[in-house]
């Protein structure tokens, strides 16, 4: 199954029976704004690394110490670095207070900025230790990011997990038909695990009120089908510790007038975002995008207009980070899998390209 049709499968059953057709026939939920509405602000961008890149789970070798890893954001030209909670780099159960000190000092002596953490939460469980669990990880994490300096906490609704399968990650055990969000716990309606997410989440902006963390939800599958659920869930929720991770390569369809619909809708509410994919420098010298299909596996490497997208987030006044993520296996032209050395190119060239873009839009 490619990347679209699990987000087709996984998040229509969500939406319909969470939003229901009501509210899209009745336009309830259409772009509440034409360009024209929105004055020219001018918003800037920076750029950071995301450490799910070097975590050791997508290439051949072991995730790079914290350490490592700020000095590769570094040494590649990136302003900042988005920690991941997991281990080897960012697990809060790990981190004392001593080594807080000793990685805000790493990240001060190198110049670089710490904008957010990224929690890998799942509040969609029908059962309350799964949840309560699931709480303690987001709070923890959330003291944590305020000690190390970070603003943001990037929350997903419902995170289906990264299983690892003969010592590399893959999405294959957990975006099928055999295992799929709904058949995880058949017996819960999809309007029940809405509720559950959504108390979650007013627990969890309480925990960034509680440490001054902005708490940023990401518009990610299977629980949301597309932007809109994101933005209702945000709204349901309504708390100002509460904000959006709005991120294109998300987004159930590429094409530029939904991209903008969701980028108006979405608007004030937009705190931070990330882009992936893959890249390779053409015979011009220039860096491109790859999007096509991976022959090896179905996956598709996402691809969206970010000239475009860049353009929209300086309308809406946007002001944050950028965060590049490699998060899939990669493989050689072989089919086996990439070393480390292939993590660190494809960094240094997302990088290259997104500074291009913002070079060229004004947002740098």
């Amino acid at each position: 199954m490619n990347r679209r049709n699990f987000l087709q499968k996984t998040g229509f059953a969500a939406g319909a029976a969470v939003l229901g057709d009501v509210a899209f026939k009745n336009g309830s939920f259409a772009s509440p704004a034409s360009k024209t509405s929105f004055s020219q602000r001018t918003g800037k961008i920076k750029l950071g690394l995301y450490g799910i890149t070097y975590l050791g789970i997508w290439y051949d070798g072991p995730g790079l110490s914290f350490e490592e890893f700020v000095k590769r954001a570094k040494d590649y030209g990136y302003d900042g670095i988005e920690l991941d909670n997991k281990r080897p780099q960012g697990n809060p159960m790990d981190i004392p207070q001593k080594r807080r000190d000793e990685m805000r000092n790493i990240l001060a002596k190198e110049g670089i900025e710490i904008p957010a953490v990224a929690c890998n939460n799942d509040f969609s469980s029908p059962i309350s230790e799964h949840r309560e669990c699931q709480l303690l990880m987001v709070k923890e994490t959330t003291r944590m990011a305020r000690d190390l300096g970070a603003k943001i906490v990037r929350l997903f609704p419902a995170w289906t997990g990264i299983p690892i399968h003969e010592g590399v990650g893959t999405y294959d055990l957990v975006h099928t038909d055999y295992y799929s969000f709904q058949r995880q716990f058949p017996y819960a309606t999809m309007l029940d695990r809405w509720n559950f997410v959504k108390d979650c989440l007013k627990e969890s902006a309480g925990f960034g009120e509680e440490f001054g963390i902005t708490m940023a939800l990401q518009n990610h599958p299977p629980l949301f089908k597309d932007y809109r659920d994101c933005l209702r869930m945000v709204k349901e929720v309504n708390s100002p510790w509460l904000k959006i991770c709005l991120d294109a390569g998300m987004m159930d369809r590429k094409n530029p007038e939904w991209v903008e619909e969701a980028v108006r809708a979405v608007g004030s509410l937009q705190v931070h975002s990330h882009y992936g994919g893959e890249y390779f420098r053409d015979s011009t010298g220039k860096v491109q995008s790859k999007y096509e299909s991976d022959k090896y596996h179905e996956e598709i490497i996402e691809w969206a207009d970010y000239d475009r997208y860049i353009e929209l987030m300086g309308e809406i006044g946007f002001n944050g980070y950028f965060c590049y993520e490699l998060c899939h296996h990669i493989r050689t032209p072989d089919g086996k899998t990439a070393t480390v050395d292939y993590a660190h190119e494809q960094a240094k060239l997302a990088r290259e390209f997104m500074a291009d873009i913002l070079s060229r839009k004004g947002m740098g």
